[in-house]
Formats: structure tokens, C-alpha cells, sequence
């Protein structure tokens, strides 16, 4: 499906974006990997760069060839560092990073987000969410935490919840849109990679134990990482603005208590 295209990775140095790398390689792709890590296997086409901030952005982007044909955002981090470092990754960074790379993805590439079922709650949120992707460019997330009432333990939902709504603004965005270039996001929940720790840390061990239970198991990267190369392929060409739940059936189950069906 990717035999023959170049695709930009962001967050290879484990997890998700190991796997991720791994497999578009499998498949043919020439793969330009992003981290603030170096990878466990050094690559001559790694870029060490961080997206937090837009110096660090525009010095990645400036690295990158003149034309590739997909960006997947798959870097974030779980929200142990506060909102505002969660945000500008997970969110304003990966924005502001796909918003540069735009004129350098060919006509009917690709940008995937790689986002999460703790962004489910983006429509009763969405007033909220809809003030915060307003925001241009790369703002500062400091006054925009204020005026919005974010607090320090929602960084991580949050920004998912955002990228969401993004990822669907996007699509019809005349910067994606009017090249043809497709936005789409996967959204995983609990899965067994370095970080999970982490994500009980943040979101409590009850959380992410009844998220599991409610499914059978936790994914492994495995699971997301093919979900993530089939909406950078051609075939998934007439996806767009699309959220895939790669979850095990975790927001069916949360949609039927929810909803009460």
C-alpha cells in the first residue's frame, strides 16, 4: 500500500512510532522519522528536533525534502508534565507542524493524527474546544489555558479532545483541502507501551482498568500502527475528516452506556 512513498513519522524513538516506522518500511515506504529521542536503531533519515515550541518546528520542517506524501502525527506525551507542555505537543505543536508541512505533501497525500479515546469527550466540550482550535498558529498556551479555565489535570483529554475537532476542521481546511491532502485520526485507547504508566499515573488506575476490561485486553502497538499506514495509503483515498476508533470496541461500549442503547 506504501511501496514507493515517503512519509513523515513524528515520535519513533518507541511506542506507537517505533511500530509505526517498522511497518511502513515493511511495506516499501521510504520513512523520514521525528524525535526528541534518538531511536534504538540509528537511521540516516532521523531528524532529532522538538516540537513544543516553533522554533524547534520550523528548524524540523526546514529539514525535510521539498515533497513527501504523508505526515503522521503520532508524537505525545500523557499529560504528567501539565497542561501547557501537554498541549503544545499533543495539540498546538502537531498543528502548527502540519500546518508547515502542508505546501511540502504532494497532491492527494496524507495527514494522519494519531489521537485517543480520551478525546471522547470533545462534543459536550465543545464550546470550549471550539474557542482553543480557534486560536491561531502556535498561540500562548499559557493565557490561552486562562482565559479558556483549563487546569493542569485535564492537559492530556483535552488535548486530544481538540485534535479531534481539528482533525475535522481540517479536511476542509483551503490550505489541506484545495491540494487534495486528506486529515484524518486514529484513536486508540489504553495500549501497552512505555507510557501507559504514565497514563495511570494521570488518569488513575481504575480508569484505565475498566477501559481494559470493558474490551478484554490493552492493545498493543501492533494493533494501531496498521490503522495509522492504511489511512496514509491509497487506499483509504476517500476517507477524510475521519476519527477512527482503534479501540477494541471501547467507545461502543462507552457510546451504549452513555447513550443507553
Amino acid at each position: 500500500m506504501l511501496y514507493g512513498k515517503t512519509v513523515v513519522i513524528t515520535g519513533v524513538a518507541a511506542g506507537i512510532g517505533a511500530r509505526t516506522t517498522e511497518l511502513a518500511i515493511s511495506l516499501g515506504a521510504d520513512v523520514i522519522g521525528i524525535d526528541v529521542n534518538e531511536p534504538p536503531v540509528p537511521s540516516p533519515s532521523f531528524i532529532k528536533g522538538d516540537l513544543s515550541n516553533p522554533s524547534g518546528i520550523q528548524d524540523i520542517v526546514r529539514r525535510l525534502p521539498r515533497r513527501f506524501d504523508a505526515v503522521l502525527n503520532v508524537a505525545g506525551i500523557s499529560g504528567r508534565a501539565g497542561a501547557e507542555a501537554t498541549l503544545a505537543i499533543n495539540f498546538y505543536g502537531l498543528r502548527a507542524f502540519s500546518e508547515a508541512c502542508a505546501p511540502k505533501i504532494r497532491e492527494g497525500g496524507a495527514v494522519v493524527n494519531v489521537a485517543s479515546i480520551a478525546g471522547y469527550g470533545w462534543r459536550a466540550n465543545l464550546e470550549q474546544a471550539k474557542a482553543m482550535v480557534s486560536e491561531p498558529g502556535f498561540p500562548d498556551i499559557r493565557s490561552v489555558m486562562e482565559k479558556n479555565g483549563v487546569d493542569d489535570d485535564i492537559g492530556y483529554p483535552l488535548s486530544k479532545e481538540l485534535l479531534i475537532l481539528w482533525t475535522q476542521k481540517a479536511a476542509h481546511q483551503p490550505l489541506f483541502k484545495d491540494r487534495a491532502i486528506r486529515v484524518n485520526a486514529v484513536s486508540p485507547g489504553p495500549v501497552e507501551t512505555q507510557i501507559l504508566k504514565e497514563f495511570r499515573a494521570v488518569l488513575g488506575d481504575e480508569k484505565v482498568d475498566s477501559d481494559i476490561s470493558r474490551v478484554g485486553r490493552a492493545a498493543t502497538a501492533s494493533d494501531i500502527a496498521p490503522v495509522v499506514l492504511f489511512l496514509a495509503s491509497d487506499a483509504a483515498r476517500w476517507i477524510n475528516g475521519a476519527n477512527i476508533s482503534n479501540d477494541g470496541g471501547l467507545e461502543a461500549s462507552i457510546n451504549a452506556d452513555v447513550l443507553g442503547f
